[in-house]
C-alpha cells in the first residue's frame, strides 16, 4: 500500500528464516550501494526502520558490518573477508592437492582424497581418480571414517565434548559407537599421526589417512586412501600412511609457498 507516494513498510519478520534472509538482502545491497544508512536500507527492504536497526546490530556484532566515518552509515566489515577468506583456502588446498593425489592414486593403486571440515562432518574437495561412486561435496561422519578421525583429533576440549555428548550413528558392524572406544581411537590417531578405518562407513571398504596442515601449521584438511578389503590390508596401514604423509608434507609446502613469506 502507498501513503503520500512512500513504499509502506513491511511487517515484523514472523519467522528466523525471514530475518536471515532480510540480513542477507542487507549485506547485499550494502555490497552493491556501498556506505548506506539505516532508513535507506531499511526503505529499499520494505522494512521498518527499527526492524533494519535490529538487524544492522546483529551483523555488527559478527563484523559482517562495520560504521564508517560517517555518521549513520554502515559498509560491509572485516567478517565478510574472514568468511571469504576459509572459502578461497578451501579452494587453494583443493587446487594444491589435486595433482598430487592423482599421483597417489596411480601409485596406491585405490582412490585418495583430500576432505575437510564441514558442518560437523568430513568432506571430500578432492578425488582421484574420478569413478562413478563420487564423494566430493558428500559430508561423511567424523567417527567412522579415517579422514573424519583425523579431524576430530583435532578438536579442542569443549569442542570433542559435545561430540561425544552426542549419539554415535552404527553404519556397520565395525562402527565405533561408544565415547570409550572412540577416546581411545583418537588418542592412537594423535599418537602415531594418522587414522584407519575399517568397514565401519561401509562394509568391505578399508582406509587410512592423515593431517594436512596449512601455511601456519594448524589442520586445514585430511588426505586419505581408500580400497576395498581385498586390496587394502590393515598390515599395508603403516605403509600407506607413511605416503600419505610425504604427500601432505609436500601440500603443506605448496601451500606455504602461495601463501608467501609471514608478515615481519
Amino acid at each position: 500500500m502507498h501513503n503520500n507516494g512512500k513504499v509502506a513498510a513491511a511487517a515484523e519478520p514472523r519467522t528466523p528464516t525471514q530475518a536471515v534472509d532480510r540480513a542477507l538482502s542487507m549485506l547485499v545491497l550494502l555490497a552493491q550501494r556501498g556506505p548506506s544508512g539505516v532508513t535507506e536500507l531499511a526503505r529499499e527492504l520494505g522494512v521498518h526502520k527499527s526492524t533494519a536497526s535490529r538487524l544492522m546490530t546483529a551483523l555488527e556484532k559478527f563484523r559482517f558490518v562495520e560504521q564508517t566515518g560517517t555518521r549513520g552509515k554502515f559498509q560491509l566489515g572485516f567478517g565478510i573477508v574472514r568468511l571469504a577468506g576459509a572459502t578461497t583456502a578451501q579452494l587453494d588446498i583443493a587446487r594444491e592437492s589435486h595433482p598430487i593425489c592423482a599421483r597417489l592414486a596411480s601409485e596406491l593403486r585405490g582412490t585418495v582424497s583430500l576432505s575437510v571440515l564441514e558442518s560437523g562432518g568430513a568432506t571430500a574437495v578432492v578425488q582421484e581418480p574420478s569413478t562413478e561412486r563420487n564423494w566430493i561435496g558428500l559430508r561423511v561422519p567424523l567417527h567412522a571414517t579415517a579422514s573424519g578421525k583425523v579431524l576430530l583429533a583435532s578438536f579442542g576440549f569443549e569442542d570433542l565434548e559435545e561430540v561425544l555428548r552426542q549419539p554415535l550413528p552404527r553404519f556397520t558392524a565395525n562402527t565405533i559407537t561408544t565415547r570409550g572406544a572412540l577416546t581411545a581411537d583418537l588418542n592412537r590417531v594423535r599418537d602415531r599421526g594418522w587414522a584407519a578405518a575399517s568397514g565401519e562407513f561401509e562394509r568391505g571398504l578399508r582406509s587410512v589417512a592423515v593431517p594436512v596442515r596449512g601455511p601456519g601449521g594448524r589442520l586445514a584438511g585430511a588426505l586419505s586412501a581408500s580400497a576395498d578389503d581385498e586390496h587394502l590390508k590393515t598390515a599395508d596401514f603403516p605403509y600407506v600412511a607413511r605416503i600419505l604423509s610425504q604427500a601432505a608434507e609436500e601440500v603443506h609446502e605448496r601451500l606455504r609457498h602461495l601463501a608467501g613469506p609471514p608478515n615481519p
